[in-house]
This record gives C-alpha cells, sequence and structure tokens, in this order.
C-alpha cells in the first residue's frame, strides 16, 4: 500500500471512531512522531554532579550492586 494509500485510509478511520480515548493516543502519537525527540540540556549543576560522580568512581569510592542492595535493604529493614 502506498503512503497516499495509507493516509487516506487512517483519515477514513478517524472519521468514523467516536471513540475519544483513540482519537486522544493517535493525537499523541502523531505529536511525538512530528516532533522528534526531545532533548534535554543539563543545567551546569548537573555537570557538575555527573563530573563529580565519574571522579569517585575512578578513585574507588563507590559501592558494588551488592553493597547497594545490602544498604537499601538495611535502611528499609528488612
Amino acid at each position: 500500500m502506498s503512503t497516499i494509500e495509507l493516509r487516506q485510509l487512517l483519515i477514513e478511520k478517524i472519521q468514523k471512531t467516536d471513540d475519544p480515548d483513540l482519537l486522544e493516543e493517535a493525537t499523541r502519537l502523531f505529536d511525538v512522531a512530528v516532533a522528534g525527540p526531545e532533548v534535554y540540556v543539563l543545567s551546569a549543576s548537573e555537570k557538575e554532579g555527573i563530573e563529580t560522580a565519574r571522579q569517585q568512581i575512578k578513585d574507588g569510592e563507590c559501592f558494588t550492586h551488592e553493597q547497594a542492595n545490602q544498604l537499601v535493604n538495611k535502611w528499609l529493614n528488612r
């Protein structure tokens, strides 16, 4: 099916439906497709925090996955 045929089929289906949830979801999908992905821009303090965390990892100032799980369980009194 060509793009033109698909477009016409979609238009016909949209015109036939009275389902507001379906129409809202279709609108949302088109908004996402047209707008494209939104790029999040980090603030200066966020960039600084990331750099600090990277340096801490390089310096070995971090927990293993198992250690982190144990700390979480301790905090949750498990």
